[in-house]
Protein backbone atom coordinates (compact mmCIF):
# COMPACT_ATOMS: atom_id res chain seq x y z
CA UNK A 1 0.00 0.00 0.00
CA UNK A 2 1.59 3.43 -0.66
CA UNK A 3 1.98 5.64 2.19
CA UNK A 4 3.35 9.33 2.85
CA UNK A 5 5.44 9.60 5.88
CA UNK A 6 4.93 12.93 7.85
CA UNK A 7 8.88 13.43 7.20
CA UNK A 8 8.72 13.41 3.54
CA UNK A 9 9.33 17.04 2.49
CA UNK A 10 8.80 16.54 -1.25
CA UNK A 11 5.90 18.99 -2.94
CA UNK A 12 3.78 16.03 -3.14
CA UNK A 13 4.94 14.74 0.46
CA UNK A 14 4.18 18.60 1.76
CA UNK A 15 0.93 19.13 -0.31
CA UNK A 16 -0.39 15.36 1.22
CA UNK A 17 -0.14 16.73 4.95
CA UNK A 18 -1.46 20.41 4.51
CA UNK A 19 -4.14 19.77 1.65
CA UNK A 20 -7.55 19.28 3.61
CA UNK A 21 -8.23 16.06 2.53
CA UNK A 22 -11.78 15.90 3.97
CA UNK A 23 -12.61 18.36 1.13
CA UNK A 24 -10.59 16.70 -1.51
CA UNK A 25 -12.42 13.32 -0.74
CA UNK A 26 -16.12 14.83 -1.02
CA UNK A 27 -14.96 16.80 -4.37
CA UNK A 28 -13.67 13.65 -5.88
CA UNK A 29 -16.59 11.58 -4.67
CA UNK A 30 -19.20 14.57 -6.38
CA UNK A 31 -17.08 13.41 -9.56
CA UNK A 32 -17.79 9.61 -9.38
CA UNK A 33 -21.52 10.38 -9.02
CA UNK A 34 -21.32 12.63 -12.03
CA UNK A 35 -19.76 10.03 -13.98
CA UNK A 36 -22.77 7.51 -13.19
CA UNK A 37 -25.40 10.02 -13.64
CA UNK A 38 -23.91 11.06 -16.76
CA UNK A 39 -24.16 7.67 -18.03
CA UNK A 40 -27.72 7.03 -16.79
CA UNK A 41 -29.02 10.36 -18.20
CA UNK A 42 -26.91 10.44 -21.55
CA UNK A 43 -27.24 7.50 -23.40
CA UNK A 44 -31.08 8.37 -24.75
CA UNK A 45 -30.23 11.91 -25.34
CA UNK A 46 -27.39 10.58 -27.43
CA UNK A 47 -30.00 7.81 -29.35
CA UNK A 48 -31.92 10.93 -30.08
CA UNK A 49 -29.32 12.76 -31.97
CA UNK A 50 -28.75 9.16 -33.61
CA UNK A 51 -24.91 9.46 -31.82
CA UNK A 52 -23.15 6.87 -30.41
CA UNK A 53 -24.94 5.91 -27.16
CA UNK A 54 -22.36 6.85 -25.02
CA UNK A 55 -21.15 9.94 -27.07
CA UNK A 56 -21.67 12.22 -23.86
CA UNK A 57 -20.41 10.11 -21.48
CA UNK A 58 -17.25 9.83 -23.39
CA UNK A 59 -16.67 13.47 -23.60
CA UNK A 60 -17.35 13.79 -19.89
CA UNK A 61 -14.77 11.24 -19.21
CA UNK A 62 -12.00 13.16 -21.87
CA UNK A 63 -12.34 16.23 -20.07
CA UNK A 64 -12.17 14.56 -16.40
CA UNK A 65 -8.80 14.06 -16.11
CA UNK A 66 -7.27 16.96 -17.27
CA UNK A 67 -9.54 18.39 -14.80
CA UNK A 68 -8.79 16.47 -11.67
CA UNK A 69 -5.41 17.65 -13.08
CA UNK A 70 -6.09 21.56 -12.78
CA UNK A 71 -7.50 21.00 -9.20
CA UNK A 72 -4.49 19.12 -7.56
CA UNK A 73 -2.01 21.29 -9.88
CA UNK A 74 -3.84 24.44 -8.75
CA UNK A 75 -3.73 23.58 -4.60
CA UNK A 76 -0.21 23.31 -5.10
CA UNK A 77 0.16 27.32 -5.35
CA UNK A 78 0.77 29.93 -2.56
CA UNK A 79 -1.58 32.53 -2.21
CA UNK A 80 0.62 34.64 -3.98
CA UNK A 81 1.23 32.78 -7.07
CA UNK A 82 -2.62 31.96 -7.02
CA UNK A 83 -3.08 36.04 -7.56
CA UNK A 84 -0.77 36.46 -9.88
CA UNK A 85 -2.58 33.29 -12.13
CA UNK A 86 -6.04 34.97 -11.16
CA UNK A 87 -5.07 38.23 -12.56
CA UNK A 88 -3.67 36.65 -15.99
CA UNK A 89 -7.09 34.57 -16.00
CA UNK A 90 -9.18 37.66 -15.59
CA UNK A 91 -7.65 39.36 -18.43
CA UNK A 92 -7.80 36.78 -20.42
CA UNK A 93 -11.39 35.53 -19.36
CA UNK A 94 -12.86 39.48 -19.97
CA UNK A 95 -10.97 39.62 -23.66
CA UNK A 96 -13.16 36.29 -24.36
CA UNK A 97 -16.20 37.68 -22.98
CA UNK A 98 -16.20 40.57 -25.02
CA UNK A 99 -14.93 37.84 -28.12
CA UNK A 100 -18.60 36.35 -27.17
CA UNK A 101 -20.94 39.05 -28.24
CA UNK A 102 -19.05 38.80 -31.40
CA UNK A 103 -17.82 36.23 -32.48
CA UNK A 104 -20.20 33.53 -30.04
CA UNK A 105 -22.31 31.07 -30.42
CA UNK A 106 -26.03 32.30 -30.01
CA UNK A 107 -28.11 29.33 -28.22
CA UNK A 108 -31.46 30.28 -26.82
CA UNK A 109 -31.38 34.01 -27.60
CA UNK A 110 -27.78 34.23 -25.39
CA UNK A 111 -24.15 34.28 -27.17
CA UNK A 112 -22.30 32.82 -24.13
CA UNK A 113 -19.84 30.44 -25.80
CA UNK A 114 -17.01 30.50 -28.07
CA UNK A 115 -16.25 27.36 -30.27
CA UNK A 116 -12.60 26.02 -30.60
CA UNK A 117 -13.86 22.86 -32.70
CA UNK A 118 -12.87 20.26 -30.22
CA UNK A 119 -14.72 22.09 -27.16
CA UNK A 120 -16.61 24.95 -26.24
CA UNK A 121 -15.68 27.37 -23.26
CA UNK A 122 -18.20 29.84 -21.13
CA UNK A 123 -15.77 32.45 -20.55
CA UNK A 124 -18.03 33.73 -17.40
CA UNK A 125 -17.62 30.26 -15.98
CA UNK A 126 -13.84 31.02 -15.72
CA UNK A 127 -14.61 34.99 -14.76
CA UNK A 128 -15.72 33.50 -11.61
CA UNK A 129 -12.92 32.11 -9.24
CA UNK A 130 -10.82 34.52 -10.24
CA UNK A 131 -12.89 37.05 -9.85
CA UNK A 132 -14.01 36.10 -6.34
CA UNK A 133 -9.69 35.94 -5.78
CA UNK A 134 -8.66 39.83 -6.99
CA UNK A 135 -11.55 41.02 -5.39
CA UNK A 136 -10.39 39.34 -2.06
CA UNK A 137 -6.99 40.52 -2.61
CA UNK A 138 -8.29 44.16 -3.39
CA UNK A 139 -10.17 44.18 0.25
CA UNK A 140 -7.43 42.79 1.68
CA UNK A 141 -4.77 45.53 0.48
CA UNK A 142 -6.97 48.36 1.89
CA UNK A 143 -7.35 46.56 4.68
CA UNK A 144 -3.55 46.93 5.07
CA UNK A 145 -2.89 50.16 3.29
CA UNK A 146 -5.27 52.88 3.43
CA UNK A 147 -4.28 54.66 0.91
CA UNK A 148 -5.02 51.43 -1.56
CA UNK A 149 -8.53 52.21 -3.75
CA UNK A 150 -9.58 48.86 -2.81
CA UNK A 151 -13.05 49.00 -2.78
CA UNK A 152 -13.36 51.34 -5.83
CA UNK A 153 -10.92 49.06 -7.68
CA UNK A 154 -13.02 45.74 -6.97
CA UNK A 155 -16.77 48.46 -7.37
CA UNK A 156 -15.16 48.93 -11.22
CA UNK A 157 -13.90 45.23 -11.59
CA UNK A 158 -17.75 44.43 -10.59
CA UNK A 159 -19.29 46.73 -12.88
CA UNK A 160 -16.97 45.45 -16.14
CA UNK A 161 -17.69 41.79 -15.43
CA UNK A 162 -21.57 42.24 -14.63
CA UNK A 163 -21.94 44.65 -18.05
CA UNK A 164 -20.28 42.58 -20.22
CA UNK A 165 -22.52 39.12 -18.57
CA UNK A 166 -25.87 41.38 -19.46
CA UNK A 167 -24.88 41.99 -23.15
CA UNK A 168 -25.09 38.05 -23.60
CA UNK A 169 -27.23 38.26 -21.60
CA UNK A 170 -26.18 36.22 -18.44
CA UNK A 171 -28.88 36.83 -15.42
CA UNK A 172 -27.64 33.28 -13.62
CA UNK A 173 -24.54 34.32 -13.73
CA UNK A 174 -24.71 38.01 -12.53
CA UNK A 175 -26.84 36.60 -9.81
CA UNK A 176 -23.80 34.25 -8.88
CA UNK A 177 -21.16 36.92 -8.71
CA UNK A 178 -23.18 39.27 -7.57
CA UNK A 179 -24.00 37.23 -4.20
CA UNK A 180 -20.36 36.44 -4.22
CA UNK A 181 -19.40 39.59 -3.97
CA UNK A 182 -21.56 41.25 -1.96
CA UNK A 183 -20.38 38.59 0.22
CA UNK A 184 -17.18 39.50 0.50
CA UNK A 185 -17.79 43.16 0.58
CA UNK A 186 -19.99 42.88 4.07
CA UNK A 187 -16.99 40.60 5.15
CA UNK A 188 -14.82 43.36 4.48
CA UNK A 189 -16.68 45.53 6.29
CA UNK A 190 -19.24 46.83 4.37
CA UNK A 191 -21.31 49.81 5.92
CA UNK A 192 -24.69 49.68 6.89
CA UNK A 193 -25.36 52.40 4.67
CA UNK A 194 -23.85 50.61 1.36
CA UNK A 195 -25.61 47.48 2.47
CA UNK A 196 -29.41 48.57 2.28
CA UNK A 197 -27.97 50.98 -1.07
CA UNK A 198 -26.91 47.47 -2.53
CA UNK A 199 -30.07 45.79 -1.47
CA UNK A 200 -32.07 48.84 -2.97
CA UNK A 201 -30.01 48.23 -6.42
CA UNK A 202 -30.60 44.08 -6.19
CA UNK A 203 -34.06 44.54 -5.94
CA UNK A 204 -34.43 47.37 -9.07
CA UNK A 205 -32.15 45.42 -10.51
CA UNK A 206 -34.48 42.41 -10.85
CA UNK A 207 -37.75 44.32 -11.46
CA UNK A 208 -35.49 45.36 -14.56
CA UNK A 209 -34.29 42.36 -15.78
CA UNK A 210 -38.20 41.44 -15.50
CA UNK A 211 -39.44 43.84 -18.23
CA UNK A 212 -36.30 44.39 -20.04
CA UNK A 213 -35.49 40.69 -20.58
CA UNK A 214 -38.23 38.79 -22.61
CA UNK A 215 -36.88 35.27 -20.93
CA UNK A 216 -36.46 36.50 -17.60
CA UNK A 217 -40.09 37.61 -18.45
CA UNK A 218 -41.25 34.61 -19.72
CA UNK A 219 -39.51 32.16 -17.15
CA UNK A 220 -41.04 34.10 -13.88
CA UNK A 221 -44.70 34.34 -15.21
CA UNK A 222 -44.39 30.59 -15.90
CA UNK A 223 -42.96 30.17 -12.69
CA UNK A 224 -45.99 32.27 -11.14
CA UNK A 225 -48.83 31.08 -13.15
CA UNK A 226 -48.01 27.26 -14.12
CA UNK A 227 -50.88 27.08 -16.94
CA UNK A 228 -49.10 29.84 -18.91
CA UNK A 229 -46.19 27.95 -20.07
CA UNK A 230 -45.99 26.07 -23.48
CA UNK A 231 -46.15 23.03 -23.97
CA UNK A 232 -42.08 21.96 -25.34
CA UNK A 233 -41.00 25.81 -23.31
CA UNK A 234 -39.20 25.49 -19.48
CA UNK A 235 -42.64 24.80 -18.12
CA UNK A 236 -42.66 21.61 -20.06
CA UNK A 237 -39.00 20.35 -18.42
CA UNK A 238 -39.51 21.62 -14.99
CA UNK A 239 -43.41 19.49 -15.12
CA UNK A 240 -41.35 16.72 -16.37
CA UNK A 241 -38.86 17.27 -13.87
CA UNK A 242 -41.18 16.96 -10.73
CA UNK A 243 -43.15 14.03 -12.34
CA UNK A 244 -39.76 12.22 -12.19
CA UNK A 245 -39.43 13.05 -8.89
CA UNK A 246 -43.01 12.02 -8.00
CA UNK A 247 -42.11 8.39 -10.32
CA UNK A 248 -38.81 8.05 -8.10
CA UNK A 249 -40.39 8.01 -4.19
CA UNK A 250 -37.86 7.20 -1.82
CA UNK A 251 -35.44 4.68 -3.58
CA UNK A 252 -36.26 5.47 -7.30
CA UNK A 253 -37.07 3.01 -10.06
CA UNK A 254 -34.04 1.73 -10.20
CA UNK A 255 -30.70 2.16 -12.63
CA UNK A 256 -31.99 2.95 -16.67
CA UNK A 257 -35.26 2.14 -15.89
CA UNK A 258 -36.51 5.81 -15.74
CA UNK A 259 -38.33 7.27 -18.46
CA UNK A 260 -37.55 11.87 -17.83
CA UNK A 261 -34.12 11.49 -19.96
CA UNK A 262 -36.12 10.49 -22.51
CA UNK A 263 -38.65 13.62 -22.89
CA UNK A 264 -35.75 16.12 -21.00
CA UNK A 265 -33.39 17.78 -23.91
CA UNK A 266 -31.35 19.00 -20.80
CA UNK A 267 -31.31 15.69 -19.09
CA UNK A 268 -28.14 15.51 -18.50
CA UNK A 269 -26.98 18.87 -17.96
CA UNK A 270 -29.08 21.14 -16.20
CA UNK A 271 -31.63 18.44 -14.95
CA UNK A 272 -29.56 15.86 -14.25
CA UNK A 273 -30.84 16.23 -10.52
CA UNK A 274 -34.31 14.75 -12.12
CA UNK A 275 -32.74 11.63 -13.55
CA UNK A 276 -31.17 11.53 -9.45
CA UNK A 277 -34.19 11.43 -8.24
CA UNK A 278 -36.79 8.93 -10.55
CA UNK A 279 -34.03 6.39 -10.93
CA UNK A 280 -32.61 6.23 -7.89
CA UNK A 281 -35.02 8.00 -5.28
CA UNK A 282 -34.71 10.84 -2.51
CA UNK A 283 -31.98 9.13 -1.37
CA UNK A 284 -29.13 9.80 -3.49
CA UNK A 285 -30.87 13.14 -3.92
CA UNK A 286 -29.89 13.45 -0.34
CA UNK A 287 -26.77 11.85 -0.31
CA UNK A 288 -25.91 14.64 -2.97
CA UNK A 289 -27.09 17.85 -1.14
CA UNK A 290 -24.89 16.62 1.99
CA UNK A 291 -21.70 16.26 0.16
CA UNK A 292 -22.70 19.80 -0.96
CA UNK A 293 -23.28 21.29 2.10
CA UNK A 294 -20.44 19.39 3.45
CA UNK A 295 -18.32 21.26 1.40
CA UNK A 296 -19.72 24.86 1.94
CA UNK A 297 -19.61 23.81 5.95
CA UNK A 298 -16.14 22.50 6.11
CA UNK A 299 -14.40 25.31 4.02
CA UNK A 300 -16.14 27.93 6.07
CA UNK A 301 -15.38 26.28 8.82
CA UNK A 302 -11.26 26.30 7.62
CA UNK A 303 -11.12 30.07 7.85
CA UNK A 304 -13.02 30.42 11.23
CA UNK A 305 -9.72 31.12 13.08
CA UNK A 306 -7.78 32.32 10.52
CA UNK A 307 -6.01 35.64 10.63
CA UNK A 308 -5.39 36.29 7.10
CA UNK A 309 -8.25 38.28 5.76
CA UNK A 310 -7.29 37.89 2.13
CA UNK A 311 -7.60 34.02 2.35
CA UNK A 312 -10.72 34.73 4.43
CA UNK A 313 -12.61 36.83 2.04
CA UNK A 314 -11.09 34.66 -1.25
CA UNK A 315 -11.81 31.47 0.51
CA UNK A 316 -15.86 32.75 1.63
CA UNK A 317 -16.49 34.12 -2.19
CA UNK A 318 -15.39 30.72 -3.72
CA UNK A 319 -17.28 28.66 -1.28
CA UNK A 320 -20.61 31.12 -1.36
CA UNK A 321 -20.43 31.01 -5.29
CA UNK A 322 -19.83 27.53 -5.41
CA UNK A 323 -23.07 26.52 -2.94
CA UNK A 324 -25.31 29.17 -4.89
CA UNK A 325 -24.80 27.21 -7.67
CA UNK A 326 -25.71 23.76 -6.81
CA UNK A 327 -28.65 25.44 -4.53
CA UNK A 328 -29.89 27.21 -8.10
CA UNK A 329 -29.89 24.20 -9.96
CA UNK A 330 -31.71 21.91 -7.37
CA UNK A 331 -34.07 24.30 -6.70
CA UNK A 332 -34.90 25.27 -10.28
CA UNK A 333 -34.99 21.01 -10.73
CA UNK A 334 -37.55 21.17 -8.13
CA UNK A 335 -39.49 24.11 -9.03
CA UNK A 336 -38.94 26.04 -6.09
CA UNK A 337 -37.97 29.25 -8.34
CA UNK A 338 -37.62 29.61 -11.87
CA UNK A 339 -35.60 28.02 -14.22
CA UNK A 340 -32.02 28.78 -14.63
CA UNK A 341 -29.60 27.14 -16.98
CA UNK A 342 -27.03 26.57 -14.81
CA UNK A 343 -25.19 23.05 -14.22
CA UNK A 344 -24.80 20.95 -10.83
CA UNK A 345 -21.23 21.30 -9.54
CA UNK A 346 -19.25 18.21 -10.79
CA UNK A 347 -22.31 16.10 -11.47
CA UNK A 348 -23.69 17.28 -14.77
CA UNK A 349 -22.62 17.04 -18.62
CA UNK A 350 -20.21 20.12 -19.20
CA UNK A 351 -16.75 20.06 -20.01
CA UNK A 352 -16.09 23.69 -19.52
CA UNK A 353 -17.62 23.94 -16.33
CA UNK A 354 -15.86 21.11 -14.87
CA UNK A 355 -12.79 22.33 -15.89
CA UNK A 356 -13.94 26.10 -14.40
CA UNK A 357 -15.34 24.53 -11.06
CA UNK A 358 -12.32 22.66 -10.75
CA UNK A 359 -10.41 25.96 -10.92
CA UNK A 360 -12.19 27.43 -8.21
CA UNK A 361 -12.32 24.03 -6.09
CA UNK A 362 -8.59 23.76 -6.42
CA UNK A 363 -7.99 27.33 -5.16
CA UNK A 364 -10.33 26.36 -2.17
CA UNK A 365 -7.81 23.24 -1.33
CA UNK A 366 -4.71 26.08 -1.81
CA UNK A 367 -6.21 28.32 0.34
CA UNK A 368 -7.17 26.29 2.84
CA UNK A 369 -4.08 24.03 3.34
CA UNK A 370 -2.10 24.42 6.69
CA UNK A 371 0.58 26.95 5.97
CA UNK A 372 3.49 28.87 8.43
CA UNK A 373 4.68 32.11 7.29
CA UNK A 374 3.30 32.38 3.68
CA UNK A 375 1.84 34.86 2.38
Amino acid sequence: MLTIARTNTTLVGRWWWTVDRLILVAVILLMALGVFLVLAASTAVADQHNWSSFYFVKKHLLFLAPALCVMIGVSLLSPTHLRHLSLVLFIGGIVALIATLFIGIEIKGARRWLDFGIISIQPSEFIKPVFAILSAWFFARQHDEDQFPGQWASMAMYALVVFLLLLQPDLGMVLVISAMWMTQFFLAGLPIIWITAAGVAGTCGAVGAYFIFPHVHRRVDQFLAPDSGDRFGDRYQVSQSQEAFMNGGFFGVGPGEGTVKKYLPDAHADFIFAVAGEEFGMILCLVILTIFTFIVLRAFSRILAEHNLFIVLAVAGLTVQFGIQALINMASTLNLMPTKGMTLPFISYGGSSLLALALGMGMVLALTRRRVGEK
